[in-house]
């Protein structure tokens, strides 16, 4: 086993090379003044630009610095397991390579750790740089979230947190294919506590969470920690069955008992396209669900790796030489 190390830093990395350098120092900066042992594992996560080039002579210079190469991207939730699978520390962090959340913070993160809590979160009590709608949509959606399950996910949090060893392993022991990591955290408990900062905007380059991600990212949120869909699936089906049934009477009342039949297929047209599109909406959720079975069906690791850079050679030889990743 390779030597463990105090605090393990993981920053997962996606085309970062405007910002990748001055996360270094920051970070250097941070972790010495803590005055104990340290690494930061970077993982890149298939960047097109030189972010690789650039980590490699960061390891090069510092041998506290790692690097695991994915042989693709592979997205950001799994590059934060791929980080946490390689990290040694007795404390792991999670951060993000833009320094929207501050490294400063560790520092207050560590105190907290030495208190006795077991993961102590970032939460964000103010967001600079973001939208209206981006704001206004992730508090709608915490909230729905938070709702939906029954488990407490702290709401307002990203990724950036602290966790204890023992955290840490339960995490990498759940090998499931949608991983929304704030909620396994949750999940799996431990003594928990929170310490409150101001979300800088990015530093620079474009943000790795469009619309069309963060959708992804909210949906693997959903059908991970909650069965309601599923449920308000068969509710909403049962109670526009009902409608249906008692319309069908009504209708065959008028054929037979009155001469007020409606003529003409407006009505008939409009109802077949709401119930018909209703239908469709539940057969998507379900198809969510069954997807999702589909991929954890199929048993392929979660990354593959084609590189580890700095690690010791027990380490590197603890793993299949082809395929790293973990079933």
């Amino acid at each position: 086993m390779r030597k463990s190390c105090f605090l393990s830093v993981v920053v997962p990395m996606y085309n970062e090379e405007e910002v990748i350098e001055v996360t270094y120092r920051r970070l250097k900066a941070v972790l010495d003044k803590l005055g104990e042992t340290y690494e930061i594992v970077f993982v890149n996560d298939g960047s097109r630009d030189k972010t690789s080039d650039i980590v490699r002579s960061f390891c090069e210079a510092d041998r506290n610095v790692k690097l695991v190469e994915f042989a693709r991207n592979f997205g950001h939730q799994i590059a934060v397991t791929a980080g946490m699978d390689h990290s040694s520390g007795r404390t792991v962090v999670l951060i993000d390579a833009d320094l929207q959340d501050p490294p400063e913070l560790i520092a207050d993160m560590v105190a907290k750790w030495r208190e006795g809590y077991d993961v102590v979160y970032g939460k964000r009590i103010e967001r600079k740089g973001e939208s209206w709608f981006k704001k206004t949509t992730a508090a709608m959606f915490y909230r729905l979230l938070r709702s939906m399950t029954s488990v407490n996910i702290p709401v307002d949090t990203g990724d950036f947190r602290l966790m204890d060893r023992k955290v840490c392993d339960a995490l990498t022991s759940m090998r499931e294919r949608s991983r929304f990591i704030r909620g396994m955290v949750s999940w799996v408990g431990f003594k928990q506590t929170s310490v409150d900062y101001v979300r800088d905007e990015r530093f620079a380059g474009e943000t790795k969470y469009p619309l069309r991600k963060m959708i992804r990212l909210s949906l693997d949120a959903m059908t991970s920690f909650s069965t309601k869909p599923l449920k308000i699936a068969g509710i909403l089906g049962f109670i526009l069955s009902a409608v249906g049934f008692v319309y069908l009477f009504v209708v065959l009342y008028q054929r037979l008992f009155t001469d007020t039949t409606t003529q003409g297929w407006t009505s008939m047209i409009a109802i077949s396209l709401l119930f018909h599109g209703i239908t469709l909406s539940l057969l998507g959720v379900l198809g969510e669900y069954i997807g999702r079975i589909y991929e954890e069906a199929k048993g392929r690791p979660l990354y593959l790796v084609s590189e580890a850079v700095n690690f010791s050679e027990e380490k590197e030889a603890s793993r299949e030489p082809v395929v790293q990743g973990i079933l």
